[in-house]
């Protein structure tokens, strides 16, 4: 049985549901009870028309439930009059479903765990699973999310830069339990590609394919870290990257530059390099520009400095640093790397030890406690 076209059926088949009358949540649970009667059925009586199988299932779900918690009579008789069987007309709410579930007065933790849930299809263990947070936790932050949205129709264009936002949570989290959290927006974002047909979407669907091809690559053996520039290329997936360069080279062809489609020129430059000193990096600060030119970020001018460092030397490099924020994420690894590429060691093992105290993760702290490690334990001149 094919367990992804089931997840890539569930936001239409709540739509249908939703468009009949049924309340965003009461639709969602009814989909998700017909979704594990499928996974128990369809291996030894697959249907014949899938997504008209999950409808009928989940309708006649939402009905049981209504009736059994409704004491008036006149809301039984509302629903009761069941559409009759068969194919289920192709348009589907799927993009107004996203829109829903990246709704602005959502968190964006509870608008990523709603998007998997009730657009990704996945169960609330699998994403408590992702998130490594126990599954009532979950459950609890779904159910809010849903009540949050509660009486919202499905009438209404939505913010697709929130939506696109949300998307790419999903992507930073990575894998995680048994669900791989990057392959999944991908495969959302592909869905959003096809709905919307706009360049940004493309941007951001090139984005991680190009991200996502460097994976093998990213940690050794143990889980240690390996920088960009000490990766073995030899391990890039150069079919993702064809792929995710000719989605940005069609996205950029429309004139309508936004801030995913210039990460993805970045990462499609850093692709190209067959080895880490033939890496552009003149061409990489010009994105960096326009990228400061879209966002005015102060995460995009910490990296542009990076690539100023590369291009014109790290003295340029600590230049492009001076006036940011030393409290920013990152600040004291980018500025020990600056400075050791300068010649400073003894200052960048102390920023490298700094940059370590304040790792986000344990896998950074532990790259980075090995940088100053590696400076502090040089042979004596």
């Amino acid at each position: 049985m094919n367990e992804s076209l089931l997840r890539e059926l569930v936001p239409a088949v709540i739509g249908v549901l939703v468009r009949r009358g049924a309340d965003f949540a009461s639709a969602e649970d009814a989909v998700q009870e017909a979704l594990i009667r499928a996974l128990d059925t369809w291996p030894d009586d697959p249907p014949r028309d899938a997504k008209a199988w999950l409808v009928a299932v989940a309708w006649r779900k939402f009905l049981d439930d209504n009736r059994s918690q409704s004491a008036r009579r006149g809301r039984e008789v509302a629903v009761d009059a069941e559409p009759a069987s068969g194919p289920v007309p192709m348009a589907d709410d799927s993009l107004q479903l996203y829109f829903l579930c990246a709704h602005p007065t959502l968190s964006p933790s509870a608008a990523v765990a709603l998007t998997l849930r009730a657009v990704g299809g996945l169960t609330t263990r699998q994403i408590a699973a992702a998130y490594l947070v126990p599954e009532a936790t979950m459950a609890q932050r779904i159910s809010r999310a849903k009540r949050r949205i509660a009486g919202r129709p499905l009438d209404r264009p939505g913010d697709l830069g929130t939506v696109l936002r949300v998307l790419y949570l999903v992507f930073n989290e990575g894998y995680g339990g048994d669900v791989d959290l990057a392959a999944e927006a991908i495969r959302l974002t592909r869905q959003v590609v096809d709905l919307t047909d706009d360049p940004e979407a493309a941007g951001l669907l090139a984005l991680m394919l190009l991200h996502h091809a460097r994976r093998a690559s990213r940690t050794g053996p143990g889980g240690q870290l390996i920088p960009l520039g000490r990766q073995d290329r030899s391990l890039w997936e150069t079919t993702m990257i064809a792929d995710g360069v000719a989605i940005l080279q069609c996205a950029l062809a429309r004139d309508r530059l936004g801030e995913y489609q210039a990460q993805a020129a970045i990462a499609a430059l850093h692709a190209d390099a067959s080895c880490a000193d033939e890496t552009d990096w003149v061409q990489i600060v010009e994105w960096y520009d326009e990228l400061l030119r879209l966002t005015d970020s102060p995460v995009v001018r910490l990296n542009r400095a990076v690539a100023v460092g590369e291009a014109d030397g790290p003295h340029a490099g600590l230049a492009a640093l001076a006036g940011l924020d030393r409290d920013l994420p990152r600040y004291s690894a980018v500025s020990a790397y600056l400075h050791e590429r300068a010649g400073d060691l003894d200052l960048a093992a102390q920023l490298y030890a700094e940059a370590a105290h304040a790792a986000a993760s344990v896998a950074e702290r532990d790259h980075l406690t090995r940088e100053a490690a590696r400076l502090r334990q040089r042979p004596a001149r």
